[in-house]
């Protein structure tokens, strides 16, 4: 069996399902506007440059889940999920991971977005498998740090070796779609690499490498040409 591993923001999604939390939030008058908008912005031009404390970030992520009622904010997510992702799944993200299912390959999202954010995301796009980042629950309370490993750059690496070890059966090869140039130390690690709508430094990369580079948003679908492709090892994962 073939793992097929699917980054989320900017590859199945056409927009950072992170950030736009952070604006939901702002404009449901859940958190100040003024901080929130400028720390957001700070946090997102951080993870664009590749030099976000992901640490940092997740205690200002995860913050308004210390200060509200755990049932209004499920009940936001519920609807921040309806009215603000659900748009912006990417145009052929659901063929790709369907194409994927059919080759009976194993599934899995996995995401330096934190848990709370991306569990009902996950469920949106019918993937049972979702390996993010765990906010730090203690007595059924969040604390606003991280449990474990974050699931972000090399992280993602460890989290997906660590995932991989506790299935009944060993993969014969992995495959991982991605945007970010944050995910390259995964992309390596990978058997196949393909970049999804890349931005410029995975992009040179992906051109360096010879790793495919498709688009999950245009008009045209690239499921024809994946199909035809004949994936080839890198021979870097261990």
């Amino acid at each position: 069996m073939d793992l097929t591993l699917f980054d989320l923001d900017h590859t199945l999604l056409a927009d950072d399902s992170d950030y736009q939390w952070n604006r939901f939030l702002v404009d449901e008058g859940v958190v100040d506007r003024t901080l929130y908008e400028r720390e957001n912005e700070r946090f997102h031009d951080q993870y664009k440059a590749g030099n976000l404390d992901i640490h940092a970030y997740q205690r200002f992520a995860l913050a308004p889940l210390l200060t509200h009622a755990l049932d209004d904010m499920h009940a936001l997510r519920a609807r921040f999920v309806a009215e603000r992702i659900q748009p912006v799944v990417a145009r052929h993200a659901r063929a790709l991971v369907a194409l994927h299912r059919e080759r009976g390959d194993a599934l899995a999202i996995i995401t330096a977005t934190n848990r709370f954010i991306t569990e009902p995301i996950a469920e949106l796009l019918d993937i049972d498998t979702l390996i993010a980042t765990d906010p730090e629950i203690v007595d059924g309370a969040y604390t606003g740090e991280i449990a474990g490993t974050p699931s972000f750059q090399e992280g993602k690496i460890a989290r997906a070796q660590a995932w991989v070890a506790a299935q009944p059966q060993a993969f014969e090869r992995v495959t991982f779609y991605s945007d970010s140039h944050n995910d390259l130390p995964l992309l390596r690690w990978a058997d196949v690499a393909i970049a999804v709508d890349p931005d410029d430094t995975l992009a040179a990369a992906a051109r360096d490498a010879g790793w495919p580079i498709i688009s999950l948003r245009g008009e045209t679908s690239p499921l024809q040409g994946l199909q035809a492709f004949t994936p080839r090892r890198q021979g870097a994962r261990k």
